[in-house]
C-alpha cells in the first residue's frame, strides 16, 4: 500500500450525496482538514444531460453496477456514482416526515416502528436544511403538513395551465393538492439575468444547475475552503480498526490503479444505505468477525426503499406541460377511501419519456402511437411505505458482490393508494365534463433503489441497532453515518430532506465533540460558525 502526501485528516468523508455533501458544507469552516471520498466524478455539463436517448435508453449517468437478489438473479440498480450522489438526477422533491412518523405506526402489512429521537429534535434542521436548499413550498397547503418554525425560504412555483386546473378541480372534488416543495436556486439568480424554464428534471442531470443538488449546493461551497480536499475516482475498499478495535484506524481507498491508505480522527460514512452496509461486512477483521460496528448482527438488516410505482391519467385532454411537478396530494397518508391505516403520498413526476411510457403502457390503447398517449397523460408517482423486517438486508456473496434480499410487506396499502388515486383523479377529470381517463399502472421492483434507507438503523440499544442517537457506530468511537441507513423507518415522502436535515443535525455534533469554538450551525447561514 502506498501512503498519500497528505494522508492524515481530522475527517474523511465517504460519498457525496444527500448526507455527504450537506455534512461536507456544514463541517467546512470549522478550520478542520477534511477529505471528501467519492468513487464516482463530476458529471460533465454537456448537451448530453437533456438528452432523453442518452440518459435513460443509453443509461449514459447510471452505475456501470451488477447486484443480486435473494434468488442470485444479476439486476443494474437504478444508481449514480458521482459527485452529487444520486441527487444530481433527482427530482428535488423535499418534504418532511409527518410527527407521527416518529412514532410507531400502524400499517396493513404490521408496525412501523418508533425512532429513539422526536420530531422536535430534527425540526431546526429540517428548516436549515430547507434554507440550504433553496426550497420552494408553501405552508398551511399540505394537510398533513408537520409543525415548522418558518415559512418556506422561497414561495412555491406557478403551475403551467393543466397542472394548475388539475389543482383547482381536484378541490371542486374535495381533495387538497398542494404545491411540492422543491428544491430549486431561482430567487438566488441576478435580477438581469435571462429566466430559467425548469423543463428535463427527474432522471437527468441539470446542465444550468438551477436543480438544488448537493454537488452545487454542498460541495462546491466547502471545496472554497482550503481545509477541504475532495478526491474523485477513489474507491473505498475497506475500513480497518486500530489494535483495540474500537476505531477505525485507516480508510484503505483504491484510485485509478493506484492503492492509498488515509487516517482520520474521524470518518463519516455516507455512500448510501445499501454499498455503506457492504462495505462494513467488507471490513470484518478478528475483533469485528461479522463486519464493523456489527455486534449487533444489524448491519444490512432492514433494508426499505419505500413501495413507489407510476400511475399514468392518460386522458382526452393534451397536456402540453413541461416541467409538471407542481402537484402532491397527502389525503391518503394516514388513511383513505375504506382505510384507516396510512396508505402513501402522490406526487406529479416529470414527463416520462417514451421508453417509461411504453413499460407501464403494457399491452394498453392498442392502435394508439406512443407519442399520442404522450401527449395527454398525467402522469403520477406514487410512494408508500414498506416496514423494516430484518429478513430484507444486504449481505455480501463468496466473490464480494452485492446481494439485496427482499421480501415485500404492506403491498395492501401501496394498492390502496393507486386505487384511491385513480378515483380522484377520476372525479376531478369529471368536474369539467370530461370522461374517465385510461390509467396505465407499473409499481417499480428491486432495481429501484433511490429511496434506499435503514440498513444501519439508529437507536439507544446496542444489541438492536448498529448506530447512536447522533449516529456514530456503537461498537466504535469515531465511526458516524449520515446516509439513509440510519432510518428505523422511512414513512412514505422522498427522504432527501431528512438526510439532509440529520447530516447537519450530526454535523452539529462533531464540531462540537472535535472542539469548535462556540455554536456550530446557526439559522442565518449555514456556514456560519467559529473556526475550531
Amino acid at each position: 500500500m502506498t501512503m498519500h502526501p497528505d494522508a492524515a485528516y481530522d475527517i474523511v468523508i465517504i460519498g457525496t450525496g444527500a448526507g455527504g455533501g450537506t455534512f461536507a458544507r456544514a463541517i467546512a469552516d470549522s478550520g478542520l482538514s477534511v477529505l471528501v471520498l467519492d468513487r464516482g466524478d463530476f458529471i460533465p455539463r454537456e448537451r448530453e444531460n437533456w438528452d432523453t436517448a442518452e440518459v435513460f435508453a443509453k443509461r449514459r449517468y447510471l452505475a456501470n453496477d451488477t447486484w443480486y437478489d435473494a434468488d442470485d438473479q444479476p439486476f443494474s440498480p437504478y444508481t449514480h456514482y458521482c459527485v452529487g450522489g444520486n441527487t444530481k438526477v433527482y427530482g428535488a422533491a423535499l418534504l418532511r416526515l409527518r410527527e407521527h412518523d416518529f412514532g410507531d405506526v400502524r400499517h396493513h402489512g404490521g408496525v412501523s416502528p418508533a425512532w429513539p429521537v422526536g420530531y422536535d429534535d430534527f425540526e431546526p434542521w429540517y428548516t436549515l436544511a430547507e434554507r440550504m436548499y433553496s426550497v420552494h413550498g408553501l405552508r398551511g397547503a399540505d394537510p398533513t403538513e408537520p409543525r415548522a418554525s418558518s415559512p418556506y425560504p422561497h414561495p412555491p412555483l406557478v403551475p403551467e395551465e393543466r397542472i394548475g386546473g388539475l389543482m383547482n378541480d381536484l378541490r371542486t372534488a374535495g381533495y387538497r393538492p398542494f404545491p411540492p416543495p422543491i428544491g430549486v436556486r431561482l430567487s438566488e439568480r441576478d435580477g438581469a439575468a435571462a429566466p430559467v424554464r425548469l423543463a428535463n428534471f427527474d432522471g437527468y442531470p441539470d446542465p444550468t444547475e438551477t436543480k438544488a443538488d448537493s454537488h452545487v449546493v454542498g460541495l462546491r461551497p466547502a471545496a472554497g475552503h482550503r481545509n477541504v480536499t475532495i478526491l474523485t475516482r477513489a474507491l473505498v475498499e475497506r475500513l480497518v480498526s486500530d489494535p483495540s478495535g474500537r476505531d477505525v484506524s485507516a480508510v484503505v481507498v483504491q484510485k485509478d490503479g493506484e492503492r492509498m491508505v488515509f487516517r482520520a480522527r474521524v470518518v463519516v460514512l455516507a455512500a448510501g444505505a445499501v454499498n455503506s452496509a457492504a462495505l462494513l461486512l467488507r471490513s470484518a477483521d478478528a475483533h469485528h468477525p461479522r463486519g464493523l460496528a456489527n455486534s449487533s448482527d444489524q448491519v444490512g438488516r432492514n433494508y426499505m426503499s419505500h413501495h413507489n410505482g407510476v400511475l399514468i391519467a392518460v386522458t382526452d385532454e393534451p397536456n402540453p406541460s413541461v416541467f409538471q411537478k407542481y402537484l402532491a396530494m397527502a389525503d391518503f397518508y394516514r388513511g383513505g377511501p375504506g382505510s384507516e391505516l396510512p396508505l402513501g403520498l402522490v406526487q406529479l413526476m416529470g414527463k416520462p419519456d417514451l421508453g417509461t411510457l411504453a413499460w407501464a403502457r403494457g399491452d394498453a390503447l392498442p392502435g394508439f402511437a406512443l407519442e399520442d398517449i404522450a401527449a395527454r397523460t398525467l402522469d403520477f408517482f406514487l410512494s408508500a411505505e414498506d416496514l423494516p423486517d430484518p429478513r430484507n438486508r444486504v449481505t455480501l456473496r463468496n466473490d464480494g458482490s452485492i446481494r439485496v434480499s427482499v421480501r415485500p410487506n404492506n403491498l395492501g396499502a401501496y394498492e390502496r393508494l393507486e386505487r384511491a388515486t385513480m378515483d380522484a383523479v377520476t372525479e376531478a377529470e369529471a368536474v369539467r365534463g370530461r370522461r374517465a381517463p385510461t390509467y396505465l399502472r407499473a409499481r417499480l421492483g428491486i432495481s429501484a433503489v433511490s429511496h434506499q434507507n435503514g440498513t444501519l438503523r439508529f437507536g439507544v440499544d446496542s444489541r438492536t441497532s448498529v448506530l447512536d442517537v447522533y449516529c456514530k457506530a456503537h461498537d466504535l468511537d469515531n465511526l458516524y453515518v449520515v446516509d439513509a441507513s440510519f432510518f428505523p423507518s422511512c414513512g412514505a415522502v422522498n427522504p432527501s430532506l431528512t438526510i439532509m436535515a440529520n447530516a447537519l443535525r450530526v454535523a452539529d455534533h462533531l464540531r462540537r465533540r472535535l472542539g469548535c469554538a462556540g455554536a456550530a450551525l446557526n439559522h442565518n447561514h449555514v456556514s456560519e460558525a467559529a473556526a475550531c
